[in-house]
This record gives structure tokens, C-alpha cells and sequence, in this order.
């Protein structure tokens, strides 16, 4: 019998949405989101040769930087988010037309910053903006109305992502100039705090569940630390972004968060494709914490390659890697990767050593780097959406609605 996958509790009992990418969150926001990684990268790197123009004020720097932050990431959390709450709280979030007429919102946004120009600078904004506020007040229902205290602080969340992203464009309407590099760093941080609630609950649990090793565990208290130090580096960055007390701080996040994952089994996930790219993805967490106290100490690294580290590396390869896990559990499918997507997965994780080397070799071989590190990226994902499209688009296996 296929193996579901646990997200906390057993899945409610959803309503037939009649059209299966409508049928749960999951379904159209992961497809969205891996086309969107496909071909968001080529774009930038198409922009940075001069063939392209997309961003407008924003430039191809912060467009790249904005759109996968503000984009991708942000269609993987809402996908998670709206199928997790579910099972948390055994209530339905959003299927049917509401469905997709969310992920047409994000797909709006996405049109509204790649071409600025064709609307009032304040309704582009507007029209971005709008996404989380509304995935917000979706997923607020069924927690609030369960009175899941635990599950509260992804509305923290979503509202500090709709901050950072608030700075980025008070920065393109000129109300705050040279603020979004801080916006868009402050959203990576908000990020990397999500993946620190959700890996200490699910990783160790993945990873004891296929292997049947019972010495695999979680630690409550170093995970309340991990997740309490990398709140505290958030608020740090929003008033002392570029401090060297701050850049310390983020060496001391990356300690504890190695330090938790002590036993979640890692040695043990080496054989599963859909286990190691949870732990080798996570792995980059605390490489680009510490990497950010390097380069506060020494110009031989920058803050960039800190930065990719944690942004390709960690948040690239474990969105990755959930949004293949969580699609084969939710579509009554075995937890198994075939070897077009174990290949996605390594390419992932390649693209994301290439990219922090490109800085590091010099100018003679950044250029060459970067488009190797993208073409890299675009095949992960573009062999992502090849193998889950026509699951994400049919119906479960085994007959139950969602």
C-alpha cells in the first residue's frame, strides 16, 4: 500500500475540488513555483548579457534577488503552508477556483514586477503585496478557529515576509531609498527561520520513519534555541544589518543549528535520495551562517557568497526536496525518488558549490561560474516540473479526495 506522507496529523477530509491541480494547495503552488525556478534564472542571467530587461527600477540585481525570495520561495511556503494547516488542524484551507485564484494572485505579482512599466508604480506594488496578506488571512482561519497556539507563529511569518518585501518596494517608490537590499536579506532570514521550525519537527521523523532507527531523535531544547537565536538574528539584521555584533550572532545561529541536528540520523539517509537532500540542503544552513562571521573578519570572503549559500544552497535544494516529498505522500505515491529527480537533487546541490566558488576564484572565472551555477539550477528544477507535472495534474492513486 503506498506510504503517505505525515505532515503532523492525519489530512482532513477535503471536499472533491472536481479538477486535480485544484484540489490542494499543494498541487498548484509547487507547479507554479518549480516553472517559475525554471525560468526565472535564465531570465536573470539573459539580463545580466544585455538581451533582456525585466524589473524595471528594480534592475536585474534586486529583481533576481526580489523574485526569488518574494516569488519562488514564497510559492513553495504558501503550497507547504496550505496543505500542513489542513492536517494540523483538520479543516480545509483552499481548493477549488479560491485555489487557483490565489495562485493567480502570486502569478500576477510576478507579472507586475517583470514589467513595471505598464502600471502606476503604487499599484504594482499593491498587486505584489497583496499575495501574502491573503494567504495570511487563508491559513489564520482554520488556526484560529482551532485555537492551534503552536502553529501561530506562521502567521508571524507570513507578516514579517510581507514586511521585508513592504521595504523593498518603499525603496522602488522612493519613500525609502537604498532599502532593498536590507528587505530582501531580511526576507531570506524570515525564510531560514521557517525551515528551522519545520525541520526540527519533520526531519528526525523522516528519516526514524524510513530507516527504523530509533536512536533518532529530536532535542526539544536546542531546537527552541535554534529557532529563539534566529529570531533574535532577524531583528538584529532589521536594525543592525551590516554590524560585525550582528555577523557574530549569525555564527552562533549556524552553531546551534549544526549542533541540534546531532541526531536526526543523517549517516543513515544516504541510500534515499528524498533523506539526503533534506540533510545535505540543511547542511548549507549553518555553512552560510558562519560564513557571514568570515566575511565581517576578512575581505577574502564577501557577504554575497554567505548569502548564496543559504539562499541557493539551503533554501534552494530543501524546497526542492520537500516540494518532491511532499507531492508523492499527498498523491497517495511511495516515498520514493526516481533517478531523474535524485539527479535534480545533486544538480541542486552542485549549482549551489558553484555559485559561492564563482566569487571566490576571481573575475577570470566568475562570468563562466555564474552561468554554470544557473544552468545547473534551471536543469534541477526544469527536470522538477518534467517528472511532478503530470503528478501534481492527476488525481490521487488511491482514489481519496485531495
Amino acid at each position: 500500500m503506498p506510504a503517505r506522507l505525515p505532515l503532523f496529523g492525519e489530512p482532513p477530509a477535503a471536499r472533491a475540488a472536481g479538477w486535480a491541480p485544484a484540489a490542494k494547495g499543494f498541487r498548484p503552488f509547487f507547479l507554479l513555483g518549480g516553472l517559475f525556478a525554471a525560468l526565472a534564472i535564465p531570465a536573470w542571467l539573459a539580463m545580466l548579457d544585455g538581451h533582456l530587461q525585466l524589473g524595471g527600477a528594480l534592475g536585474a540585481m534586486s529583481w533576481h534577488a526580489h523574485e526569488m525570495v518574494f516569488g519562488y520561495a514564497t510559492a513553495v511556503i504558501a503550497g507547504f503552508l496550505l496543505t500542513a494547516v489542513g492536517n494540523w488542524t483538520q479543516r480545509e484551507t483552499l481548493v477549488g477556483a479560491p485555489l487557483i485564484g490565489l495562485a493567480a494572485l502570486w502569478a500576477a505579482g510576478r507579472a507586475a514586477i517583470a514589467a513595471p512599466s505598464l502600471a502606476p508604480g503604487w499599484l504594482v506594488a499593491a498587486v505584489d503585496l497583496a499575495f501574502l496578506p491573503a494567504l495570511a488571512v487563508v491559513v489564520a482561519r482554520p488556526l484560529i478557529a482551532t485555537r492551534n497556539a503552536r502553529n501561530f507563529i506562521m502567521l508571524a511569518v507570513l507578516a514579517a515576509l510581507f514586511g521585508a518585501n513592504l521595504i523593498v518596494h518603499l525603496d522602488v517608490l522612493g519613500v525609502w531609498p537604498g532599502a532593498r537590499r536590507l528587505g530582501a536579506l531580511l526576507g531570506v532570514d524570515v525564510i531560514v527561520l521557517v525551515i528551522l521550525v519545520i525541520s526540527g519537527r519533520t526531519f528526525p521523523m523522516f528519516t526514524r520513519n524510513a530507516t527504523s532507527v530509533q536512536s533518532i531523535r529530536s532535542s526539544p531544547a536546542l531546537d527552541r534555541a535554534a529557532v529563539g537565536a534566529m529570531a533574535v538574528l532577524v531583528v538584529l539584521d532589521a536594525i543592525a544589518l551590516d554590524h560585525p555584533a550582528t555577523a557574530g550572532w549569525a555564527v552562533v545561529v549556524g552553531a546551534l543549528a549544526l549542533a541540534r541536528s546531532r541526531h536526526w540520523g543523517a549517516r543513515h539517509a544516504l541510500r534515499a535520495p528524498l533523506l539526503w537532500v533534506l540533510h545535505l540542503g540543511y547542511l548549507w544552513i549553518p555553512v552560510g551562517l558562519a560564513l557571514r562571521g568570515v566575511a565581517a573578519v576578512t575581505s577574502a570572503v564577501t557577504p554575497q557568497i554567505a548569502t548564496h549559500a543559504i539562499t541557493v544552497g539551503a533554501i534552494g535544494t530543501l524546497t526542492l526536496g520537500m516540494m518532491a516529498r511532499v507531492s508523492l505522500g499527498h498523491t497517495g505515491r511511495l516515498l520514493e525518488a526516481t533517478r531523474p529527480i535524485a539527479l535534480a537533487f545533486a544538480l541542486a546541490l552542485v549549482a549551489a558549490v558553484a555559485r559561492i566558488g564563482a566569487p571566490v576564484l576571481g573575475l577570470a572565472h566568475y562570468r563562466t561560474l555564474i552561468f554554470v551555477a544557473g544552468a545547473l539550477w534551471t536543469a534541477a528544477f526544469a527536470l522538477f516540473v518534467v517528472v511532478y507535472a503530470p503528478i501534481l495534474g492527476a488525481p490521487r492513486v488511491d482514489g481519496r479526495p485531495g
